[in-house]
């Protein structure tokens, strides 16, 4: 569907609010237009075993749509069973 409040050529407006949360570590939400996205940040000293002592860290993430985040209602990935929202881990 076009847009009447920008051409084609035109990037959205993008604004980012950091601390946005109270509780995490880092945070930060993430506005493209009427899009939003809240990213959070936790810190951890314990990695996998198989890390341990490597001096390497790290890295998991999550990700999942809130139901209604769409022009239509999106399940819950947990509500069906799915795994597109489990972590995804890696290293480095």
């Amino acid at each position: 569907m076009p847009r009447k409040d920008r051409g084609p050529d035109q990037l959205r407006n993008v604004t980012l609010v950091a601390n946005f949360t109270e509780h995490a570590e880092g945070s930060v939400l993430a506005s493209f237009g009427r899009t939003r996205v809240l990213c959070t940040a936790t810190a951890e000293e314990r990695v996998p075993g198989h890390v341990k002592g490597s001096g390497r860290g790290w890295v998991t993430a999550e990700y999942g749509m809130l139901p209604r985040s769409t022009h239509t209602r999106t399940d819950r990935e947990a509500a069906k069973g799915s795994r597109a929202g489990a972590p995804r881990r890696s290293s480095g």
